[in-house]
């Protein structure tokens, strides 16, 4: 499905690696085949276009045309923590209610 590492959740795509596939725009293929690059899925396009804005130069604008929503990234501009975030996020956007009840009783978030 998507030509290399991919995790799901009950058969489910959540993170998948990016691969440099002839549909996607050429400067953005060239990221993708010259550096690991990373896709995740988001709740909401605005959340995507969020992080693309926020870090234009880690996040790529586009990777495909899938109507989904779903944001892509250079792995080496994400440090350890956002990219703990970023998965976790992408897991319950597609996790079904049954396994995100029990996830979030055991791991509250922490306001600040």
């Amino acid at each position: 499905m998507t030509g290399g590492a991919a995790w799901f959740v009950r058969n489910r795509l959540y993170a998948w690696e990016c691969h440099p596939w002839p549909s996607i725009p050429a400067d953005m293929r060239a990221v993708i085949a010259a550096e690991p690059v990373l896709g995740v899925k988001v709740a909401e396009r605005l959340d995507a276009q969020a992080l693309i804005g926020m870090a234009p130069d880690v996040f790529l604008r586009e990777t495909t045309r899938w109507s989904e929503p779903k944001v892509a990234f250079r792995l080496a501009g994400i440090d350890v923590d956002h990219l703990a975030e970023l998965v976790t996020e992408a897991w319950r956007t597609q996790a079904p209610k049954y396994l995100r009840v029990p996830f979030d009783a055991a791991h509250p978030a922490v306001d600040v």
